[in-house]
This record gives C-alpha cells, sequence and structure tokens, in this order.
C-alpha cells in the first residue's frame, strides 16, 4: 500500500527533491511588498479615519530595512531577481522622499544601475534607467548629483547611440540621459553635448520621407519620440542665443513629421512646435515664420481629423492636442491648466512648463503629487517656494469623512446624468441636419 503524501513536504524543495534557495524577498512579490508598504504614505493625507496613530519613526526604520535588501539584491545572479529589486526601488523613490537614506548609498546605488544597464539585458536596462532618473529627483541639483552624472552620462549616451542595442533599453537611456542632465548639469558643455547626442537621434526621423506627404513610421519611431522629447526638455534651459540657433536648425524641418503615421511622433512633434513658436516670440516679439499657412493648414487638418482608419481613442487624442497646438501656434494662446496637490496649487500657463511637468510626470507616476508638496527641487523648478509644513491635526480636519465624499459623488453623478440627458434631447431634436 503506498504512503501517503505528506502535506507541505515540498515547501523547502524545488525541482528533483534538491533543497530551495530561499532568499529574503522573493520574486514574485518583491515589487508589491514595497508598494504596499509605500503606498500609504504617498500623500501624508492619507492615514486611516479614527485608526491608531502609526509609530512613524518604527515605519521608517522598516520601510529602510527592506530597501538595503533591495539594494543588495541588484548584484544578485539570477536577472529576474535584479529587474525586481530595481522595480521595487522605484516603487519606494517615487512613493517617498528619501534623501538623507540615498545620500549615504549614493555610490552603491550608481555603481548597481551601471553595472545594470552595462550587461543587463532589454527590461533591466529600461529599470535602471527609470531607477537613474529616480535617484537624480531624489537628490535635486548638486554636487552629488553632478558626481551620479559623470558616471552614468557616458554609459547611457552609449547604450543611446549603439544600434545594436534593444529599441526600449535605448528609448528609457535616451529619456533617463535628459531628465538626468536637466536636474543637474550646470555645465553648458555637458549640456550642448547631451543634446547634440540626442538630435542625432530624432534627426534620423527627418531623413525618412516617404514622399511629399508623410513620413512612414518605423520600429525606431518610439526611440525618435523619446529622443525628441528629451531634447525639447532640454531646449528650455539653454540660453536665448543657442534657442535662436535650434529654432533656426529645426522650425522648417518638425513640420514634416506631422505627417508620420505614429500617433505618438505626431504629438510630439506638434508639441515641439508649439513650444518652439513660445520660445521664438519671447526672444522677438516680431518673430515670423514664412510657412504660417501651410503649417496652421496641417495643424488644422490634424485638429479635426476624422479617418476612418484611425481608431477612436486615437483621433479623440489627437484632436485635443492639435486644437491647443493650433492656437498656440496661430493666436499665441494657451489654455491654462491647474493642479492640485494637498492645500496647495499650481496653474500651468505656458508650454514650457507644460513640457516640464509632463516629463516629471511620466517618471513619478502616482507619486507626483507627493513630490511637488515635499521635494525641494521640483518646488523649486515649478516656482512653488519652500514646502508647506501641516501637521497631522491640520490635515485631519482638512480630510472629508466618508459619508460626506458619498454625499459629494451621488449629488455630482446625479447633475452629471441630468447635464447628459438634456445633450441628447438636444440632439434627437436636430434631426437630419448634416
Amino acid at each position: 500500500m503506498p504512503k501517503p503524501k505528506k502535506r507541505g513536504s515540498n515547501h523547502q524543495r524545488g525541482a528533483g527533491g534538491q533543497p530551495r534557495n530561499v532568499q529574503p524577498f522573493s520574486d514574485e512579490d518583491a515589487s508589491i511588498e514595497t508598494m504596499s508598504h509605500c503606498s500609504g504614505f504617498s500623500d501624508p493625507a492619507s492615514f486611516t479615519e479614527d485608526g491608531p496613530e502609526v509609530d512613524e519613526e518604527a515605519t521608517q526604520e522598516d520601510l529602510e530595512y527592506k530597501l538595503k535588501g533591495f539594494i543588495d539584491l541588484t548584484l544578485d545572479k539570477s536577472a529576474k531577481t535584479r529587474q525586481a529589486a530595481l522595480e521595487s526601488l522605484k516603487s519606494a523613490f517615487s512613493s517617498k522622499i528619501l534623501y538623507e537614506f540615498i545620500m549615504e548609498r549614493r555610490m552603491t546605488l550608481t555603481d548597481s544601475i551601471e553595472r545594470c544597464i552595462k550587461k543587463g539585458k532589454s527590461d533591466e536596462q529600461c529599470a535602471a534607467a527609470g531607477l537613474a532618473c529616480l535617484l537624480c529627483v531624489q537628490m535635486g541639483s548638486g554636487i552629488e548629483s553632478e558626481e551620479i552624472f559623470k558616471t552614468l552620462g557616458p554609459v547611457l549616451k552609449k547604450i543611446v547611440c549603439d544600434g545594436t542595442a534593444s529599441i526600449q533599453a535605448r528609448q528609457a537611456c535616451a529619456t533617463c540621459l535628459g531628465i538626468c542632465c536637466f536636474i543637474v548639469t550646470d555645465d553648458i558643455t555637458e549640456l550642448y553635448s547631451t543634446m547634440e547626442c540626442l538630435e542625432n537621434i530624432f534627426m534620423k526621423a527627418y531623413q525618412r520621407d516617404r514622399d511629399t506627404n508623410g513620413v512612414s513610421s518605423t520600429h525606431n519611431t518610439v526611440l525618435h519620440v523619446s529622443a525628441l522629447l528629451a531634447w525639447t526638455l532640454l531646449l528650455t534651459i539653454c540660453p536665448m542665443n543657442e534657442v535662436k540657433k535650434k529654432i533656426e536648425m529645426h522650425l522648417n524641418k518638425l513640420p514634416s513629421l506631422l505627417s508620420c503615421d505614429d500617433l505618438n511622433m505626431r504629438i510630439a512633434a506638434g508639441e515641439t512646435l508649439a513650444l518652439l513658436f513660445e520660445l521664438a516670440r519671447e526672444t522677438d516679439a516680431d518673430f515670423f515664420y514664412e510657412d504660417m499657412d501651410l503649417l496652421t493648414e496641417k495643424l488644422r487638418a490634424l485638429a479635426t481629423d476624422g479617418n476612418k482608419h484611425r481608431a477612436k481613442v486615437d483621433k479623440r487624442k489627437q484632436r485635443s492636442v492639435f486644437r491647443d497646438v493650433l492656437r498656440a501656434v496661430e493666436e499665441r494662446d494657451f489654455p491654462t491648466e491647474m493642479v492640485k496637490f494637498g492645500p496647495e496649487r499650481m496653474y500651468i500657463d505656458c508650454w514650457v512648463k507644460k513640457q516640464t511637468y509632463e516629463t516629471f510626470k511620466e517618471i513619478l507616476g502616482s507619486g507626483m503629487q507627493y513630490h511637488l508638496q515635499s521635494n525641494d527641487f521640483l518646488r523649486n523648478v515649478f516656482e512653488l517656494g519652500p514646502p508647506v509644513m501641516l501637521d497631522a491635526a491640520t490635515l485631519k480636519t482638512m480630510k472629508i469623512s466618508r459619508f460626506e465624499r458619498h454625499l459629494y459623488n451621488s449629488a455630482a453623478f446625479k447633475a452629471r446624468t441630468k447635464a447628459r440627458s438634456k445633450c441628447r434631447d438636444k440632439r434627437a431634436d436636430v434631426g437630419e441636419f448634416f
């Protein structure tokens, strides 16, 4: 009679019955564990209603202990483990200010990132480049950040220009190169060198003229888009004499990219054009563009595009962007946007500010609001002044209860339903107008 199998007998054994090497943080839940630990602190106002007070010192020690483990795992032999550790560090760095912790370990982190970018595969290189961006965002502009960029800058440029590297890795490194240079460099020579590196990438898109009607997209298009956006970010901090040179060089070539098959390239080219016109008019109030009629005709066509072969979501996004671009080019107008974070408000009232905000929002994700509240570097970039310090009692008085939030949402839902019903009735009354 066969012996019954013991439940859980293989709990500590891998394939073939060999003992499994148990690591302090498993690959599967490494990222999740950090996110669940950090997400509760992504907003200073996020605490349990009427719950017990949290021991912040113990929580901070627990977080730092886990982060030390993740830093050690970036040197692991397993590529999967290294990538999971990098992603976990990215989640922590984007959701909490860890300046003191990082300051003590910046060289270790820099070495780990450099090693992962040099020797890792595509996904690992992308994760390492993203972590490098967040490392510089945490450190801000200073001598320490400059040392980080001196180490990582040449490595990033090498990957960006390496035709044998994966497109995803080159794309991530191009974005990282632009952001890190924007944050740390005070050397004008380094700024121009980085911009030239990015120019050499996206200018190849100019050479892909399929015919007089458009530009064909290739698998390199995503790289060209990232290089163009990173270059545009750096242009916003250039001296005015350099800005004039770049405008003369690119303003007549960029409109050709508006006919690209790729939506993201068309949008990137349109927003870059709007920013170039904004900068050109700042340097010269009487700025005149010779092919204005042809350009506005292209922009208007994109703002009203109704091609059936394009997805509805893509058409909606394109029309929304190019309506704003057309207003900027034709009427010198910008639709002001308001960003709320905690008790503060920030108004985005120009294309330069919009480009900068969108870039850091892409990197920080859901942690953007927290960093706008607490990160000295970002507050300096957006001219927000020193952080507003609020104690827990003040934050609690500002937080509305769940019941009040439910009543507000219900009322807003009813009002929205009534408004939509009226619009539907009006459309029904129009009949066959067209």
